[in-house]
C-alpha cells in the first residue's frame, strides 16, 4: 500500500519495542542474576576447598589481625596454622602407608567373612542333615551382591543425568545466600526493610555494595565474611554507632564520598547516617539513626523549664541542645570568640540568642549587641545590654563598627592594666567578679555580612566594610581576635553564606568555636568550619534546608568531642521570642538598672595619612620600614600589627604609593603632603 513503511522498518521498530520493554529488562536481569549466582557459588566453593586444604585462611586471618594491631590474635592464628600444618603432614604420611594397610585389612575381612559363612553352612548342614546346606550362606551373599549391582545399573543412568544439575543447584544456593550478583540485577529492597534493625550482616552487606572494588573483594575473601572489620554495635541516643576498620587499599575518603549510597543500602535517608573519622587509623565511625528519629523534636531548653538555672562564665556551660547520641550538649564560652553561619531562615539567630540568654544570667557579663537585621530578634536585650544597635542601614553598620573599635580601645586599656597589676594567671574568676575593670564583655554582631559588604566610607577615606587593611570593621575584628580573649573581651558573630567576600579568612579562622547550620555547598562548609573538620566528616551541606532548622555542626574549642573527632552535630533547643523575653526579664531582675544605648560614644578617628606625614617630619623621603616603626611608636594600638602591605594600601589609595630609591622602598614626603592637600580641597569643595 502507498505510504506504508517497508517490512524491515516495521520489524526494526518491533525489535526496539521488545528490547526496551520492562518485561524484557526484568527477564534479562533475572537471567544475569541467577547465572551470576552459579558462577560466584562455584568460586566460593572453590575458595572454601582451597582454604580447607591450605594455610590460606590462617594467613589471611593473621594479616587482618596484624593490620588491626591485634598482635595477640595474630599469634593465636599462627599457633592454629602450625597445628594444621602438623596434622596435614601426619595425614600425608598415613596416606603413604594406606595401600599396604588396605590390602591387609581387605584380606583379613575376606577371610573372616568366608570363615563365618562356612561356619554358618556347617551349622545349617548339621541341623538339616543335608550336606548341600554347607554352601547356602555363601550363595545367598553372592545373590545379594548381584541384586545390588542390578539396582545400581538401574539408577546409574538417572544419577548421571541429575548429578550435574544437583551440583549446579548447590552452587546456585551458595551464590544466592551470599547475594553474589551485580547490584543492578538484584531485586529492589522490600518496603518492610525500611527502618530494619542494624545488624553486623546488614552493615557488612551495605559496605560490600558501595561500589568500591577493593572493599568488595576483601569482604568476599575474609573467612568471617567481613565481620572482623566491625567493632561492637553500640546504642547511641536515637540510633546505633559502630566503628569499621577498612581493609588495606580502601581509604576513609572513599567511604565518606558514598554517604548517600551507604544510607540507602542501610534502608535509611542520607541525613540519618553520619560518617566520621575516629582516632584509629583506617577506620570510619558510622552513626545510624533509627528511621524517622531525627524528625522528632528534642524538647524545650532548660532555660525555659527551670527558672532557677544558674550561669557562670568561668565554671558553667551553656545548655544548647542534644548531640546525636541523645546526650545534653553544652558549650564552654569562657574567653572564646564564636562564629555561627548558615543559610537564611534556618535558626541561626535563635541558636546564637540561646547562648547569649544563658550567659546573661551571669551578672558579671556585659553585652554590646549590633543586630544588623533589625527586626526585633534582640529587642529583649533592651535594658540588659549596654549597647543595642538594631537596623540594616549603613549608619547602623557605622555604629556597629564604632562599637567594635570601642571594644578594641577597652582591650588595649586592659592589656596595660593587666601588665601593671603583675598578674601571672591572666584575668581570673575573682578578678572578673570583683574588679569592674576586667569584667567579661561580649561584643555580638548578628548578620555580620552586612558590615563586611557595607560601601560606606568615612571622612578619612577609609571604608567601613570590605576585607582590606583599610577596612575599619575588618581591622577591629582582627584586633579583637588577636588579643581580646586574654582580657575577657570576646567577639561573637553570626553571618549568612560564608564566602571570602562577606566573611574574610582571617576573621573565620580567628573564632575558637565555629558552628554552622545548613549550607548549600561543601566549599561553604569548608569556609565555615575549616578543612580539618570537613575532612573529618563534618557535613553541614548535607543537612536538609527547612527540615533541619536549628541543627548545627560545631567544630573547634569549647565543645566536648569524642577522642579523634574534629566536630560534632547538635540539635539545638528552640527558644521562642516570648520565652526569650521571659528569660531576659529574669536576667534583668538579677542586675541593677542598666542603661542601653543605641550607639557608642564616637572615638577619635585615626588618620593614617596624617600620622604618616607626622612620622616623616622634615625628611624628604624615608624607608618604609622606618615609617612602620615610627607609626608603631606613635600609636601602638593602631599600628603595632601593620605590615608593608597595609602601609602600601593606604598610600596607594591616597595617590602617594611607595617607590624604590637606591634599591629600597621609600615614602616621599612631598607625595604625602600633596595627598593631604588634595584631600583638604576635596573636603572644602
Amino acid at each position: 500500500m502507498p505510504g506504508r513503511p517497508p517490512v524491515w522498518v516495521r520489524g526494526g521498530r518491533s525489535v526496539r519495542v521488545v528490547l526496551t520493554d520492562d518485561r524484557t529488562r526484568t527477564a534479562a536481569r533475572l537471567v544475569v542474576r541467577h547465572g551470576a549466582y552459579v558462577v560466584a557459588g562455584a568460586g566460593i566453593a572453590a575458595r572454601r576447598a582451597w582454604d580447607g586444604r591450605t594455610l590460606a585462611r590462617y594467613e589471611r586471618m593473621m594479616r587482618t589481625a596484624e593490620a588491626a594491631g591485634q598482635h595477640e590474635v595474630a599469634m593465636e592464628w599462627e599457633v592454629r596454622a602450625a597445628a594444621f600444618r602438623a596434622a596435614r603432614h601426619q595425614r600425608r604420611m598415613d596416606l603413604l602407608k594406606a595401600p599396604q594397610q588396605v590390602a591387609k585389612s581387605a584380606a583379613f575381612a575376606v577371610g573372616t567373612a568366608q570363615g563365618a559363612l562356612l561356619l554358618l553352612g556347617v551349622i545349617l548342614a548339621i541341623a538339616e542333615k543335608d550336606i548341600a546346606q554347607l554352601v547356602v550362606p555363601t550363595m545367598t551373599v553372592i545373590d545379594l551382591i548381584r541384586w545390588v549391582a542390578v539396582f545400581i545399573g538401574i539408577v546409574w543412568g538417572p544419577l548421571t543425568v541429575l548429578g550435574p544439575w544437583l551440583g549446579l543447584l548447590a552452587l546456585w544456593s551458595v551464590g544466592r545466600h551470599r547475594q553474589a550478583a551485580p547490584a543492578w540485577t538484584l531485586p529492589a529492597a522490600a518496603t518492610a526493610t525500611v527502618g530494619a534493625p542494624i545488624t553486623p550482616s546488614v552493615v557488612v552487606t551495605s559496605l560490600r555494595d558501595l561500589g568500591i572494588a577493593p572493599l568488595r573483594n576483601a569482604i568476599r575473601e575474609m573467612g568471617d565474611a567481613g565481620a572482623g572489620m566491625l567493632g561492637p554495635i553500640r546504642i547511641a541516643g536515637c540510633g546505633v554507632e559502630v566503628d569499621v576498620t577498612l581493609p588495606s587499599g580502601v581509604s576513609t575518603e572513599e567511604v565518606q564520598k558514598r554517604r548517600r549510597k551507604l544510607a540507602e543500602n542501610l534502608s535509611r535517608h542520607e541525613h540519618e547516617v553520619f560518617i566520621t573519622i575516629p582516632q584509629a587509623a583506617r577506620t570510619v565511625r558510622l552513626w545510624i539513626a533509627d528511621s524517622g528519629a531525627l524528625d522528632e523534636p528534642i524538647g524545650p531548653s532548660p532555660l525555659v523549664t527551670d527558672p532557677d538555672t544558674p550561669a557562670d562564665l568561668y565554671t558553667g556551660r551553656a545548655p544548647w541542645g542534644q548531640d546525636l547520641r541523645g546526650d545534653a550538649a553544652a558549650l564552654s564560652l569562657l574567653q572564646r570568640h564564636l562564629l555561627i553561619t548558615g543559610l537564611s531562615n534556618q535558626g541561626k539567630t535563635a541558636a546564637l540568642r540561646a547562648l547569649a540568654l544563658w550567659l546573661a544570667l551571669d551578672t558579671s557579663v556585659e553585652f554590646r549587641i549590633a543586630d544588623l537585621k533589625g527586626v526585633g530578634d534582640w529587642r529583649m536585650f533592651d535594658g540588659l545590654a549596654t549597647v543595642l544597635i538594631q537596623g540594616p542601614t549603613d549608619q547602623h553598620v557605622i555604629d556597629a563598627t564604632e562599637m567594635l573599635e570601642a571594644g578594641v580601645a577597652e582591650m588595649e586599656r586592659r592589656i596595660e592594666l593587666l601588665e601593671q597589676s603583675g598578674a601571672t594567671d591572666g584575668v581570673t574568676r575573682e578578678m572578673a567578679r570583683t574588679d569592674h575593670r576586667f569584667h567579661p564583655i561580649v561584643l555580638l554582631v548578628d548578620e555580620a555580612q552586612v558590615a563586611f559588604m557595607c560601601p560606606a566610607v568615612g571622612e578619612d577615606k577609609r571604608p567601613y566594610g570590605g576585607t582590606k587593611a583599610t577596612s575599619r570593621y575588618f581591622m577591629a575584628a582582627r584586633k579583637l581576635h588577636n588579643q581580646g580573649r586574654a582580657v575577657n573581651v570576646t567577639l561573637w558573630q553570626g553571618t549568612q553564606d560564608p564566602t571570602n567576600e562577606n566573611l574574610p579568612k582571617l576573621v573565620r579562622e580567628g573564632a575558637h568555636i565555629r558552628a554552622s547550620l545548613v549550607l548549600g555547598t561543601e566549599e561553604q562548609a569548608r569556609m565555615a568550619l575549616g578543612d580539618k573538620a570537613v575532612d573529618g566528616g563534618a557535613a553541614p551541606h548535607k543537612l536538609r534546608q527547612g527540615l533541619d532548622k536549628g541543627t548545627v555542626v560545631v567544630a573547634g574549642d569549647g565543645v566536648k568531642l569524642a577522642p579523634g573527632q574534629s566536630s560534632t552535630t547538635i540539635r539545638t533547643h528552640f527558644i521562642s521570642g516570648e520565652h526569650a523575653a521571659e528569660i531576659a526579664d529574669r536576667a534583668k531582675a538579677r542586675r541593677t538598672g542598666v542603661t542601653t544605648l543605641s550607639a557608642v560614644e564616637r572615638p577619635e578617628t585615626v588618620d593614617p595619612l596624617a600620622d604618616i606625614a607626622a612620622v616623616l617630619g622634615d625628611e624628604k623621603r624615608m624607608r618604609t620600614q622606618e615609617v612602620l616603626a615610627g607609626l608603631a611608636a606613635r600609636d601602638p594600638g593602631e599600628y603595632r600589627e601593620w605590615t608593608f602591605s597595609d602601609l602600601k594600601t593606604v598610600l596607594e589609595a591616597a595617590g602617594a604609593a611607595p617607590y624604590k630609591s637606591d634599591g629600597v622602598q621609600v615614602v616621599s614626603r612631598s607625595k604625602v603632603e600633596s595627598a593631604l592637600q588634595l584631600r583638604a580641597e576635596d573636603a572644602g569643595a
